[in-house]
Parts: structure tokens; sequence; C-alpha cells
């Protein structure tokens, strides 16, 4: 017999995980999705017969006893996966100031690796990494190591930010830019960002780092599979529209005319999206002004890119490039230094692969450039939009080709997307790369609780905990835990694979 009814308002990685645990455990999951094709980030996209991730381009401590790996395992995907590991001496590299600095897995071989580029800041090194490990360490929910927890460290570092941190530690200003090179990855703002979000994906990655061979459409596959089994059901093309609530509680969503009842509502969906399928009166205006209004992160320009076969070695590295002396305040552009930045990775189309297929080429650009299309949809956004994104194109081109010498060459047919195509595809504020911006001049206040002011309507998905395939997983247990309870799903975390 069923325990009640859930309707989960998209189909990304906090919607179809959520989905899963909750039908596991007895309820009645009816996952909507507006697309054709669920998974959001996790989906890829084929072109001329190529296929291109969209956003989950690599993951970290995903091995069978590591954290991510156990959550997977948990959910049942770990075995639906080949994993390919990246360069485990340099599985990323950044590009400062005309050199390039690895970064290898494992605590002693990073200390060992970049203290060789600065033999005279060691000790900085191994206060840094002593720092993200305890940082790390003290979240139980990042670490699933509740006995190690530190919630005093965790709000410490909730409030610095991590160019403060890195400052205070390093004493050095090439060595601070270093270790803020993967920056991207959370598209981290100097003054701004917390510590603690650098330092949760710093140790994310170091611990270990793979490709999903590929795509990473394989968790999307995986996790609507286990859903089925379960009996949870996924309707795409389905547009929610509208969460009815009667009495101060929802009891339900239409989807255009059609209804789905349900005894609790999770959205996956952006919060300020979510606010909006919400009749006038349900929220209390400030709420709703503070969830339209908070702070986003940076928008991306990406750059896909089909290689001519057998011409472009696998790169097994994850490049970021800086065309200045630091990786802070690439969003800060002009129209004539654009792109300050990038970060350039290969498609893992297969385990082990001897040359590429594809590759991807990520550079920041802010929600004011594109201003003149806003208002339009993809594939109806005109000429002159058109012409807006070749000139980007050929100027990231021409930035790759300057570290890359003749890549170009080797480039059979190029692709590209803009912060309003991730909008209209993800939903997600102004196209932002990650949603919220976690901000420390705001404080609890750019922050967003799985909890809203409907008691049965709950929250999921990167902005509520974290971006990332660790941040999300991490968000779907804390809210799962709000229906489950906390102890019944820590003890499945620790027993049980769905």
């Amino acid at each position: 017999m069923s325990k009640g009814r859930v309707v989960i308002i998209g189909s990304g990685l906090g919607g179809l995980s959520g989905g899963v645990i909750l039908a596991a455990n007895g309820y009645e999951v009816t996952v909507l999705e507006q697309a054709p094709v669920p998974g959001g980030c996790l989906q890829c996209f084929v072109r001329k017969g190529v296929k291109f991730e969209t956003g989950m381009h690599y993951i970290g401590s995903a091995a069978p006893d590591q954290v991510l790996g156990r959550l997977l395992g948990y959910l049942g995907v770990l075995k639906d996966l080949t994993l390919s590991p990246l360069d485990t001496s340099a599985y990323d590299i950044i590009s400062l100031g005309g050199q390039d600095f690895p970064f290898a897995n494992g605590r002693e071989a990073f200390i060992e690796t970049l203290g060789g580029y600065f033999p005279s800041h060691k000790d900085a090194l191994v206060r840094y990494f002593d720092l993200v490990d305890r940082v790390a360490a003290a979240s139980a929910m990042h670490s699933l190591d509740f006995a190690g927890a530190n919630e005093a460290d965790i709000m410490k570092y909730q409030l610095t930010s991590v160019g403060d941190v890195l400052d205070d530690i390093t004493g050095e200003p090439m060595l601070s830019g270093v270790l803020a090179g993967n920056l991207p990855l959370y598209a981290g703002v100097r003054n701004r960002t917390p510590f603690a979000t650098h330092a949760f994906i710093t140790k994310f990655f170091n611990t270990s780092a793979f490709r999903i061979a590929g795509g990473s459409d394989a968790v999307a596959e995986s996790l609507i599979g286990t859903l089925r089994r379960f009996g949870g059901r996924l309707v795409t093309s389905c547009r929610a529209t509208r969460i009815l609530c009667d009495g101060g509680k929802a009891t339900g969503v239409f989807a255009g005319e059609e209804f789905f009842p349900a005894d609790v509502v999770i959205s996956n969906a952006h919060p300020a999206r979510t606010v909006e399928l919400f009749d006038d009166g349900v929220l209390r205006p400030a709420y709703r002004k503070r969830v339209q209004g908070a702070p986003q992160t940076v928008g991306a320009f990406c750059l896909y890119l089909d290689f001519k076969d057998g011409e472009v070695p696998y790169m097994n590295s994850n490049y970021y490039f800086y065309d200045k002396e630091s990786p802070w305040y690439c969003e800060n552009y002009t129209a004539s230094s654009w792109p300050e930045g990038w970060l350039y990775m290969h498609f893992c189309h297969e385990a082990a692969p001897v040359f590429a297929k594809s590759g991807v080429v990520i550079s920041y650009m802010r929600p004011d450039e594109l201003e003149p299309w806003k208002d339009t949809v993809t594939g109806h956004r005109g000429e002159s939009y058109a012409a807006f994104k070749e000139e980007k194109a050929r100027r990231l081109l021409d930035s790759l080709e300057k570290r890359f010498p003749g890549i170009k060459g080797k480039i059979a047919n190029y692709y590209t997307s803009t912060p309003l195509t991730y909008r209209d595809y993800t939903g997600t504020q102004d196209g932002s790369m990650y949603g919220l911006l976690h901000d420390v001049t705001l404080g609890p206040a750019s922050r967003i609780s799985y909890k809203t002011r409907v008691p049965n309507v709950l929250l999921t998905g990167q902005n509520i905990n974290s971006h990332g395939i660790l941040g999300v997983l991490v968000g779907t247990i804390i809210t799962c835990s709000e229906i489950l309870g906390a102890k019944e799903l820590f003890t499945q975390m620790q027993t049980k694979r769905l």
C-alpha cells in the first residue's frame, strides 16, 4: 500500500534521485519533466553522429569506498557506469602567467607536485591542505562521517571568502591564484564565495577524478530504470504550470489542463521558477522577493568541438587557462578583453580513449551581453544572435589556438550555446552556471532552505545545498530526510543498495 503520493517537478539529478529514494520507500512517485528528454544537466546531445556533454563533464570521489561512490552505490547507479580515471598526476592543469601547474590526486602528491613549483612555500601548501581536509571532514553530509562533524568549522568557513583564506595561508599571489585556478567549477567570486565551497570541491576531486565513459546520461538512464522498477512514473514533455493549494497545503500540480494530485510536492526547478507556480497570496511577498532577487552565479558561453578522426590525442586532464596573472574576476571582462579565461575538456566516448572525438571550451558570459535577445526562445533568436555567437566562437577558437597550436585545423565542426540556451534548457535564473551564488557578504540570506512556506512543498537540486553531483545528492538526502526521517535514511545509505 502506498505511503502517499509525491509529485516531483523536474527530472534533473535532484528530482530523479529523490524520486528513486521515495519510490523505494513505498511512495507513489510521479516525476514531471518539461522537456522531451529527461535528465536535466545529465543529458548529452548528438550532432552529426558525435556526442557532447552538457553539464556533468567529470566527477570525483567515485571509487566504491569513497563518498560519491557510496552514494551512487546506494542509489544503484555505480554498477551501471564505466568510469575512466583522469591522469592522477594532473587531473587538473592550471595555466596561469604563461606556466602550467598540475594538480595531482592525493594529499601528499598534490603538495609535492605544487611544492616543486613553489619550493619556499611548501609549508603553506601543507597548511592549505590541512584546512581543506578539516573543512571537508567537518561536514557530515559531504563526508558521510557523522562522528567527525563540526558545525562550528562549517559555519566559520561558510562566512569567510575563499580569496581571503587563500591569501592568508599562502602570502604568495601566484600560489594563491593557482590554488584558486579551478574556480570555474563553482563560478567563484574572490571576496564573496565561501571557502567551504572551495574546500568541498577541492577534496572531492583530489580524492579521485573520473569521466563517465559514454556520457553522464548513463546516470539518468540508471536512475530512471530504478525509479520505474519501484513503480515510479516519469512524464516527459509535461511542464508544470501551477501548484494548487487549499487550506495552506498543496494538493497537487497542474501541467496545463492535466492535474496530478499529491500529498507532497518536491520541486527540482530553480526556486525562482518554483515560486512562480503559486497563486498570489499563497506565499508572503517578502519570501517571493527574496527568492526571485537572490544573486546568481555567472553564465557561460560553450564552444562544442567535433574533431577530425584520429587527429586530436585524448587529453586526460582538464585544462584551465587564464590570459593574465590571476584567475579572479574573469566575469568582469570588457568587450575587448573577452575571453580572459576558459576551461577546455575532452569528451570520453569510451574507457581510456587514444584519440578524442569531441570536446568543449567554456568561458564566462554575463547576462547583460544577451539583453537584446532575452525575450526570445531557442531557435528563434534571429541573424543578429547567430552573428554574435559566431564572433564569440571565433575569438575563443583564436585563444585556444594560441595555447594549442594547430587545433583549429583539426576541428571538423563546432557548435555554440549561451546562457540563454541554458536558461531555456534548465529554467535556471538568467542562465546561470550553478544557480544561486552563495555569498559571504549576505550570510545565510544568500541561501534558500529546502523547506518552503507551504509545509508539504519541498525544494531540491543544486540551489538547495550546493551544485555538482555530490552537492545535489547531499541536497536530495536533506530533502528526503524531511519525509523519511534522517535516522532511517542514513541507516539505509549504510546498509542498502536500491
